[in-house]
């Protein structure tokens, strides 16, 4: 029998059965992850209500709001890389079962809380099931595609990111028009149901086959390290002060863990983490635009939801809906974000996304009590645009940078510095709107009663609550605040952008550009009139 001369063409190094339904896998592993963004986008909208006395909302204070979102983010960043060194090590489908488990649980709980302090103890816990969650999505992913389609796979299940974004406030904002609070937590239940029925039946499980020796000091220096260092970053944020004692203290021992944890890898035998990945510019330049962009965004996102609400008087399922492009755009780009960087190279096409991003997030400094829905709509669609032409890209360079046995570390890491960047965002850019707002607002509260005086400076919804107590006579006072939010929204949107032209610096300069394209029919081998021989 005659073989045609050439190469072989290689087998995929998954499964094959595994392989015919990896599109299958991939949906389910989009709806795991749909989970854990549309909490947090859910919750976003949900912060007015459940900050007013009861039985609308629990009379949560700004500190226990801030709490509810930054107990979640502090339990789920100190974990991330740990659960995603479990997942290679023990099976990325146990771990992924077990997260989503927990993580419904945790919302059950958070539903039926009577108290802030419950609601963010039960907050926590869904931080601890998300944190398995979130890596194991990415590592099954990289482990059920091949190489060449990774970039297609990973387009996607960042567009599961913007729908999301989407599903989030709108649902949100329908159920708590027609529910209590408790309900945009109680709904991810069945969601969870249906996760773990579809994952049991659908998804393969997967595993460093040659994990080595377990590294528990690595270990317990990352958790200590990461929850130190994003506890300090919260604490900053809210005492809108980042030279306190108490800001001080936790962030340098963070860092100082966290020295000593990589200088613990670099000497290790058999680390938790290789090093060495950081020496290569396109990967470092990677992790670090998804901290930029994410610090420069959560932010926004954060103040965004008052200025929708409290200055522009939206309920929350009319900000909701305001978001949509933002989520559209991520959900028509993200997908399709390969073929871009196919054309120009991951450099020009992150680099762009960036100043898209810059110049969205700048937007903002225009923004007054009488911007245009339009206006909002298109500032909004260009920051989508942007995040979808950023995100597959540094995804891609980050998770193929590592070998497919360490997908779950390499997800980790991207996660990781997602949400400590993201924290940070939300801890540095809420301190600086904070300060300002206060500094602006200080100077119209002379009317408001001594005692209430200083709580009325906290923040807008504080002012907007005192101004209601006092009548007619708070008219005024509502007036003032208003301008006093925009003004230091405003301040706060230039200093999101000058982040993220810093992170376009950062692709710019060290993210890979187009590669080279080899002229096949030059290196084709030339006709030479003869038969070619076959054996």
């Amino acid at each position: 029998m005659s073989i045609p001369s050439g190469a072989p063409v290689a087998a995929p190094r998954v499964p094959e059965a595994v392989h015919r339904r990896r599109w299958a896998i991939l949906g389910v592993l989009m709806f795991s992850l749909l989970i854990v963004v549309l909490d947090n986008s859910i919750l976003n909208v949900a912060v007015k209500t459940i900050a007013s006395p009861a039985p609308t909302g629990i009379g949560a204070t700004q500190s226990e709001l801030e709490w509810a979102i930054n107990s979640y983010t502090l339990v789920f960043a100190g974990l991330l890389f740990t659960a995603g060194l479990l997942g290679d090590r023990i099976g990325r489908k146990k771990v992924l079962l077990a997260g989503i488990l927990v993580f419904g649980i945790g919302s059950a709980l958070a539903a039926l809380s009577s108290s802030p302090g419950e609601l963010i103890t039960w907050r926590a816990l869904m931080g601890f099931g998300a944190a398995f969650v979130m890596p194991a999505t990415l590592a099954v992913l990289m482990n059920v595609f091949e190489r060449d389609e990774q970039p297609k796979a990973i387009g996607i299940w960042a567009g599961s990111v913007g729908l999301g974004i989407a599903i989030g406030p709108i649902t949100g904002g329908l159920l708590l028009e027609h529910f209590w609070w408790g309900s945009i937590f109680l709904v991810n239940v069945p969601v969870v149901v249906v996760a773990l029925i579809a994952m049991a039946v659908l998804v393969p499980d997967s595993k460093d086959p040659a994990p080595g020796r377990v590294d528990p000091f690595g270990v317990v220096l990352s958790i200590i390290g990461l929850v130190l260092l994003v506890y300090g970053i919260i604490r900053g944020g809210e005492l809108a002060s980042f030279t306190d004692v108490t800001v001080l203290a936790p962030l340098i021992g963070g860092l100082l863990v966290l020295t000593g944890f990589v200088w613990h890898e670099k000497r290790s035998s058999h680390p938790s983490i290789d090093i060495s990945y950081f020496r290569k510019p396109a990967f470092s330049a990677a992790v670090a635009a998804i901290a930029l962009v994410f610090f420069a965004l959560m932010g926004v996102t954060f103040f965004s939801a008052f200025y929708l609400q409290s200055v522009r008087g939206y309920t929350a399922l009319e900000s909701g809906l305001l978001i949509l492009p933002l989520a559209a755009a991520q959900m028509i780009f993200a997908p399709r974000a390969r073929l871009v960087v196919d054309r120009f190279g991951a450099r020009a096409v992150c680099t762009v996304g960036m100043l898209l991003v810059a110049v969205g997030l700048a937007a903002f400094a225009l923004f007054d009590a009488d911007t245009p829905l339009w206006v909002l709509c298109l500032v909004f669609f260009v920051q989508g645009t942007g995040m979808a032409h950023i995100m597959p890209p540094v995804t891609v360079a980050v998770m193929q940078a590592l070998p497919r046995e360490r997908a779950g570390s390499g997800s980790a890491i991207n996660n990781t510095f997602r949400q400590v960047g993201g924290a940070l965002g939300i801890a540095v850019l809420g301190s600086v709107l904070s300060t300002v707002y206060r500094g602006d607002i200080e100077g119209h509260l002379d009317g408001v009663p001594a005692a209430a005086r200083d709580v009325a400076g906290e923040s807008i919804e504080a002012t907007l609550g005192v101004a209601e107590k006092l009548g007619p006579a708070g008219k005024p006072l509502v007036a003032a605040a208003n301008d006093a939010f925009i003004g230091a929204m405003h301040v706060t949107a230039l200093g999101s952008a000058a982040v993220a032209l810093v992170g376009a610096a950062v692709v710019a300069l060290f993210l890979p550009g187009r590669p080279a394209v080899r002229d096949e029919r030059a290196e084709a081998p030339q006709d030479t009139g003869e038969p070619v021989r076959q054996s």
